[in-house]
């Protein structure tokens, strides 16, 4: 009930709010003549008189919050309900703050917005007849609020059975309760709430809901204007907060009754006794069990520590293998993706320039067109804007396929397997390109600072540009995932240590950092303080033995909280097939 009230709410008041105009309107004389607000003054917790006569419930105080934030003054006026819908239709009261919406009851009001929605329910005693819906209330006797919206369906369906007409739904409980009608049809809420009151220990709901119907205010057929504003300032509460407040004080899940100690404590020494007693004869039994473990304990935990050991040895082997699987069946589907991308890729590549071409004829022809006739719609957007729009879109439309090849091309690379792991000689810098190109939609989710700086005097290095690749993106990747939000940013550089004749390249971060214990792991097979977000511990391994095996070496630096850095270096070439 709650979760469904919830959404039909907030779905209408949003309509509603989209519909409050942005600036203040001119005040309107009417909004200083107080407003008569008629309701049931015995229906609660909706609406009712309190111990002191004076009017309260959820839709009183809905009422009162709508009159503060709406600037109108408000009078309540409760009484019968009958009584209550005469005094709207002679005009004694303005709107009424809680009516049930039905087509019937349309021809003579206008509604609001619903503010809740109210379950209908079947109420019995202990020795009712069993029901199950309202046909099975058929010729049975049935109390209902007069002039409520079960009063007017029980007699627009025809009903069969004897209608009791009660002043209000407390009357038609307490003919049930005193076994004067077999039945009662009152409102959930409410009916739980009575019962709760009035101590009718004796009636329960049978069928829980039998109709729904919605419910809000309603004004005189034709007030428009005064309706408004009831829809505008529930719109206004349901954005505030407000209203969440007053549904759930008034109409959440009634409390239940105060625990009975003497009962708890009653059934608790049932439960108690025989349970100590249980667990003084297991404590024993457990200390006998103790010893003989114990016993065995010492022979079996060396034999244990032997088969662990051998079975992390074979596990780490397995793991490589599957890794190795998947990276090779990676590669496969890499391709096979690139090649279907490709080819519509392809096409537009091939037929932009003659879209271009043909725009470029009629340009001529529109612009003739334009000059006599005056502006015009193209593609539904007037011909002076789309005069300048339609080149810019072509020559990104063009840009963005470009792109899409040149991304599709370097996946193709990277996924390409390199068996004999062929050395030549590499730039480092177009590695680099290379590689944050296939990696820049991580980089973009990741931060909004990613800085560049290539030393475009860099030698080149003897190597295989694949596996070089596959190192930056592994450290340009773990950089991102180390950055806790987008303000943080990414640096990438090469330069040129003459003193060495290496090649640098650095990958820093202003992440989370690596803490100092951590730092001499970071190419332990395995290893990853990532386990939990989908880390393997290989993408460190694995680039430490591809600089490894091109005679470089790769180092770490970290400040924990500040971020980390990552340096690798390679011989220059000094000459072909030597480094």
């Amino acid at each position: 009930m709650r979760a469904f009230l919830i959404a039909i709410t907030s779905l209408v008041l949003t309509v509603a709010s989209l519909a409050v105009t942005s600036t203040a309107a001119e005040p309107d004389p009417s909004s200083t003549r107080t407003i008569v607000v008629g309701g049931d003054r015995d229906y609660p917790p909706y609406e009712f008189l309190d111990q002191n006569g004076r009017p309260s419930g959820f839709n009183v105080e809905l009422t009162r919050a709508i009159a503060e934030v709406m600037g109108m003054r408000v009078e309540f006026r409760l009484g019968g309900w009958s009584e209550m819908r005469r005094a709207l239709q002679d005009g004694s009261v303005d709107v009424l703050e809680g009516m049930s919406h039905s087509e019937e009851r349309g021809t003579e009001v206008d509604f609001s917005l619903p503010h809740s929605m109210v379950n209908h329910a079947i109420f019995a005693r202990r020795d009712s007849p069993p029901a199950n819906s309202l046909a099975d209330l058929a010729g049975r006797s049935v109390a209902v609020h007069r002039g409520g919206i079960m009063h007017d369906y029980l007699v627009r369906s025809g009903f069969t059975g004897r209608i009791e007409l009660t002043p209000t739904p407390a009357d038609a409980l307490r003919m049930v309760a005193a076994g004067k009608t077999d039945y009662a049809i009152v409102a959930i809420v409410p009916g739980m709430y009575l019962i709760r009151e009035l101590k009718l220990s004796n009636v329960f709901p049978a069928v829980r809901n039998v109709a729904t119907h919605r419910y809000g205010y309603a004004v005189k057929k034709g007030n428009d204007e005064l309706l408004s504003r009831f829809n505008e300032g529930m719109a206004i509460l349901r954005k505030n907060g407000q209203y969440d407040a007053l549904y759930n004080k008034w109409l959440g899940v009634l409390e239940p009754d105060r625990i009975n100690w003497t009962t708890v404590i009653k059934y608790g020494a049932i439960v108690v006794v025989p349970l100590v007693l249980l667990l003084g004869t297991f404590a024993l039994w457990s200390r006998t069990l103790h010893r003989q473990v114990a016993l065995r304990t010492g022979d079996l935990t060396r034999e244990i520590a032997e088969r662990k050991h051998a079975e992390e040895e074979l596990r780490l082997n397995q793991q490589q293998l599957v890794q190795a699987d998947k990276m090779a069946a990676l590669g496969v589907l890499v391709s096979g993706v690139a090649h279907e991308i490709n080819n519509p890729t392809g096409l537009i590549l091939l037929d932009l320039p003659l879209l271009k071409r043909a725009h470029r004829d009629t340009a001529a022809i529109l612009n003739q067109h334009y000059q006599s006739e005056g502006d015009f719609l193209l593609g539904g957007v007037p011909y002076s804007e789309m005069s300048t729009e339609i080149p810019r879109m072509l020559d990104e439309m063009q840009e963005g396929a470009q792109r899409i090849k040149r991304i599709v091309n370097d996946l193709k690379d990277f996924a390409r397997r390199d068996d004999a792991g062929d050395k030549m000689l590499v730039d480092l810098n177009e590695v680099i390109r290379t590689a944050l190109r296939l990696v820049e939609p991580t980089i973009r989710r990741a931060t909004n600072r990613c800085q560049v700086e290539l030393d475009e005097e860099l030698p080149k290095v003897w190597g295989n540009a694949q596996r070089i690749e596959q190192v930056v993106v592994n450290l340009v990747l773990n950089a991102c995932q180390a950055l806790p939000d987008a303000d943080r940013g990414v640096m990438i550089s090469t330069r040129y240590n003459r003193s060495t004749d290496n090649a640098i390249v650095v990958v820093r971060d202003e992440g989370v950092g690596i803490a100092p214990e951590n730092l001499s792991r970071l190419t332990d097979p395995f290893f990853t303080t990532k386990r939990d977000s989908g880390g393997t511990g290989l993408g460190l391994s694995v680039s430490a033995g591809i600089v490894k095996e091109h005679g470089g070496q790769l180092s770490f630096d970290s400040i924990l909280g500040l971020g980390s850095s990552v340096t690798f270096s390679l011989p220059v070439a000094t000459k072909e097939g030597t480094a």
